[in-house]
């Protein structure tokens, strides 16, 4: 089973930007859990895989299991857990992928919750 969760933080971000075109971002996240392999691979920190979403300007980043996606086929994956933790703009896309794998490499998966 594939389970996608947006951190509170996050949601109340989307919310807050979009307002009602918030309801089409969720169903672009939603798609993750038909379509894993869906984003661009932008590093790895260990076993985790940060990848993200484009929808206008906007960029949404999220961390998963890069070894569970790529041994197993979208039959056999159990247990994927695809984790949405941040948004930024264009500009400042560098910035905020830095700072993902910094909390990753100090802290790992968990920091995220």
């Amino acid at each position: 089973m594939i389970q996608v969760i947006v951190l509170n933080k996050l949601r109340d971000e989307i919310y807050k930007t979009f307002k009602n075109e918030s309801l089409k971002i969720y169903n672009l996240i939603d798609d993750l859990q038909t379509n894993p392999e869906k984003g661009k691979v932008l590093g790895h920190v260990g076993n985790m895989s940060i990848r993200e979403l484009k929808y206008r300007d906007y960029r949404f980043y999220f961390i998963l299991d890069g070894h569970k996606l790529y041994l197993f086929t979208k039959n056999q994956t159990e247990d994927l857990l695809i984790r949405f933790v941040r948004m930024s703009k264009k500009n400042n896309q560098q910035k905020t992928i830095d700072e993902i794998k910094q909390i990753l490499d100090k802290l790992g998966y968990v920091a995220f919750k």
